[in-house]
């Protein structure tokens, strides 16, 4: 009977046991399936940092040219940003609310660059073909070309590097046509071309003055009898077979009668054309760089010019070396080139020589014009 009792009370506690064992095992082994489960779902929504290096990169490789997603790397976005940060450096105010659209600019160089390359890759990207801001108008052979190349440097200064010859000879074509030569540019930069034909065009101040009254005019001078020489050493080199200096020079230089009606005489009557830009202009829109300071000084006339356009003085005496084989200042190699920047071959060329007798019967000629000249703008450029 005692034992009957005992097994009675022992088989079914036994059987709790084993129940409840059976349960919490369950319940663990449901535990650890579910804790597994979740990790394994973090670690595939959740990719790891080196798999968005990939994903960023892979996005690069393609070639695409658009954002690449919130969840890219923050390191690139800043790096992006750092970027537009020095290129624009020397953008204004004006330029602020473009920053945001700039700031997918992709990051191509890992060398120094000057801000102007920057601003050049900004521009080329984003910026507008406008219209002119200033023109060079003058003079053929006073160091045109010179003024161009030095002021281009300038990171807010965006220049056309042919002579469209607009005002000129293509003026048929139409505004649209000539805006669309231009480089394109952002807002607080200045577009700027070159002509020096326009200078001497009897049309071309009232078509400059309607395509804007405002527009800012640069004319280089030079010693007009040395400019003639120039002049006629520049045509020799292409038309060998041409009559001498003298005789196009001259109807009678027995009697000192000048053929005012050559060109390369011509252009160096300064006044008279002058007068005629003075209908359309005022004085103060026209800025006079002296062709013989050029070489001497062309910082300084860079930097008289500089502030003619409203620009900071960034272009300085650093930026130049006098080179003793052309007679002629150049740039110093920029930090993208290997080489020094100097003017082309035809520049500096030497003059053909003409009698002593001839070079002083021009300049008794020239005197008076140049006198006049003188009063006009307010500047002696010794000529005489």
């Amino acid at each position: 009977m005692a034992y009957r009792f005992m097994s009675n009370r022992i088989v079914p506690s036994s059987n709790r046991l084993s129940k409840r064992f059976i349960f919490i095992f369950t319940i663990s082994l449901s535990f650890t399936y579910l804790c597994y489960s979740i990790l394994f779902c973090c670690g595939t929504i959740m990719p790891t940092q080196s798999y968005e290096e990939k994903r960023c990169l892979h996005h690069k490789n393609v070639g695409s040219e658009k954002l690449l997603q919130k969840d890219c790397i923050a390191d690139r976005r800043t790096a992006l940003d750092e970027t537009l940060n020095v290129a624009l450096t020397h953008q204004g105010s004006s330029n602020a609310r473009n920053q945001s659209r700039n700031s997918a600019l992709p990051i191509t160089h890992k060398r120094s660059i000057a801000p102007s390359e920057y601003n050049i890759t900004v521009a080329q990207k984003y910026g507008n073909k406008k219209l002119p801001n200033a023109l060079i108008i003058g003079v053929k052979k006073g160091g045109t070309r010179a003024v161009l190349e030095f002021i281009r440097i300038h990171p807010d200064v965006r220049a056309l590097g042919t002579e469209p010859h607009f005002f000129d000879r293509n003026y048929d074509r139409g505004l649209d046509w000539y805006r669309g030569l231009m480089p394109r540019t952002l807002d607080s930069q200045i577009t700027l071309e070159k002509t020096p034909s326009y200078f001497v065009t009897r049309e071309a101040p009232r078509r400059i003055a309607s395509m804007s009254p405002n527009t800012k005019l640069i004319v280089v001078v030079r010693n007009p009898v040395t400019r003639a020489i120039s002049d006629y050493t520049q045509t020799l080199s292409k038309k060998p077979d041409i009559p001498t200096f003298e005789e196009l020079a001259f109807q009678n230089r027995s009697q000192g009668l000048v053929d005012t009606s050559w060109n390369a005489i011509r252009i160096g009557m300064y006044i008279l054309h002058l007068e005629n830009w003075l209908q359309y202009f005022r004085l103060s829109q026209i800025h006079f760089v002296s062709g013989e300071r050029l070489i001497t000084d062309p910082a300084g006339e860079l930097g008289r010019v500089q502030d003619f356009l409203g620009l900071k003085r960034i272009i300085t005496d650093k930026h130049f070396y006098f080179n003793r084989t052309k007679g002629f200042p150049c740039l110093k190699k920029p930090e993208s080139s290997s080489q020094p920047r100097c003017l082309g071959k035809s520049k500096g060329r030497t003059h053909v020589q003409i009698d002593r007798e001839v070079i002083e019967q021009l300049r008794d000629f020239y005197r008076p014009f140049n006198i006049k000249f003188y009063e006009m703008v307010g500047q002696d450029f010794r000529w005489d």
